[in-house]
């Protein structure tokens, strides 16, 4: 799956000198956390809920500086930012105008790579330099959704099969090191035995069985590294 996939579309925009209170009631009544800024057709910025935190209406423009002092006198500037922020009446003097893209075909990993790292919730998509779609956060739960319905019975697997489609996922995996560790499959209960890195290899290595269908129980006798180390 890739963004044109997931994306919602046709985008709902502001024109840059959109008022407050019109962006305001516009994010209310679509139920969204944000909008693009469109002007002649390009992107020129985003406005988020996040830059209508700190607004005069409501007595929340004061200036919490929590930098250093070394940084304040470096940028005192930022003051003046602020009370722009606070108290600009249209969109394009409180828009982000860093605006990260996407492409139709940006990976859905992609996606929520940049959403999680930049902390936004939206990105827009763009068919070279036209706004065809946005894509949220709600957009990828809404697709999980759709991949984690309960699937079809399957044909009961031989524990070979079992273990086979085990190793082919471990495999995948940088924490999986085979030749650490040894898998063993017996009436649908699979084993591990070996050494391991870290406890969280072994709740990865639990996971990976338990979503192998005919898998019954998991048994991991392995033992962390470091304490094998102490022992020899």
């Amino acid at each position: 799956m890739n963004t044109a996939d997931i994306m919602t579309t046709p985008v709902i925009t502001i024109a840059p000198d959109a008022q407050i209170r019109d962006i305001v009631t516009l994010l209310l009544e679509k139920r969204i956390s944000g909008v693009p800024v469109v002007a002649n057709g390009h992107v020129v910025g985003v406005v988020n809920e996040g830059d209508l935190l700190h607004r005069y209406e409501i007595g929340t423009d004061g200036d919490v500086d929590q930098r250093s002092w070394w940084a304040r006198l470096i940028r005192p500037d930022r003051f003046s930012a602020n009370y722009v922020k606070s108290h600009a009446g249209r969109a394009r003097d409180i828009m982000t105008r860093q605006v990260v893209v996407v492409t139709e075909d940006t990976s859905l990993q992609q996606i929520a790579s940049n959403l999680e790292a930049r902390h936004i919730r939206r990105l827009p998509v763009l068919r070279g330099k036209q706004l065809v779609g946005v894509v949220t956060r709600a957009d990828l739960v809404r697709a999980l959704a759709k991949n984690t319905q309960a699937p079809a019975p399957l044909r009961a697997q031989t524990d070979e099969g079992i273990r086979q489609r085990l190793l082919s996922e471990l495999e995948n995996q940088r924490w999986w090191r085979s030749d650490w560790s040894a898998v063993y499959v017996s009436d649908g209960v699979v084993s591990y035995r070996g050494l391991l890195e870290c406890e969280d290899e072994r709740q990865a290595a639990r996971i990976a069985a338990e979503n192998v269908p005919g898998v019954r129980a998991v048994e991991d006798n392995r033992i962390p590294f470091a304490a094998w180390q102490a022992m020899v």
